[in-house]
């Protein structure tokens, strides 16, 4: 009778706006991967749901599970906390179900240094251009142009944090971005030799992102 392998841990973060999210969801698609559904105490999009989306709480729960050393990783992002339960996390792993995060660098970096016995791969998302950036924000955030520039101004630090990923890619096209993601993840998987990309094509990206 084969063993069960353990799952692995995918973290995909980026600067606000980059698309994450939806790249995320699209690989949770994929049989065996699941979304790490974050508890947050910011309120609800438009058509987002409670425990699909997130898990919505107020300020109280939320400190309360910090407390009580409930969390896996959590992180204070414009003024809003977000946190993923520890124990949700590593049942799925226990059981072969890879994890995949929709998270900041903030709770990659705690999940890193947690020194799990998972594997964990992260990615960084980058976007096309800082035009398209600012176009998604403001259409995101109900045309908010005080809330777009605030998410910009975040962006310019959020981003230096690429350094800290295994993989980082371009946000141009979504369905070619999505098909990098998996083909780095099933290398990873499958302890392939690594895909490499050109770091300094993306260091040039990124100057042109932040000038």
């Amino acid at each position: 009778m084969a063993v069960k392998k353990d799952g692995v841990i995918v973290i995909i973060s980026s600067p606000s706006g980059a698309g994450k999210t939806t790249l995320v969801k699209k690989i949770s698609l994929r049989n065996n991967f699941n979304i790490s559904i974050s508890h947050t105490t910011r309120k609800p999009r438009i058509n987002e749901q409670d425990g699909r989306d997130y898990f919505f709480v107020n300020r109280k729960k939320f400190k309360k599970l910090i407390k009580n050393r409930k969390f896996l990783e959590h992180a204070k992002v414009f003024k809003n906390f977000y946190g993923s339960l520890k124990e949700t996390v590593i049942n799925k792993l226990k059981k072969g179900e890879n994890v995949i995060f929709d998270i900041d660098w903030q709770g990659t970096r705690q999940i890193k240094n947690k020194k799990l016995r998972y594997k964990i791969i992260t990615i960084f998302i980058l976007p096309p251009s800082k035009k398209e950036l600012f176009n998604r924000l403001l259409k995101r955030d109900q045309k908010d142009k005080k809330i777009a520039k605030v998410r910009m101004k975040q962006f310019k630090k959020d981003v230096l944090h690429w350094k800290d990923y295994d993989f980082t890619v371009v946000n141009d096209k979504l369905e070619k971005c999505y098909k990098q993601i998996i083909n780095y993840i099933n290398s990873k998987i499958k302890n392939k030799k690594s895909l490499k990309y050109n770091k300094d094509f993306i260091k040039k990206h990124i100057q042109n992102l932040v000038n």
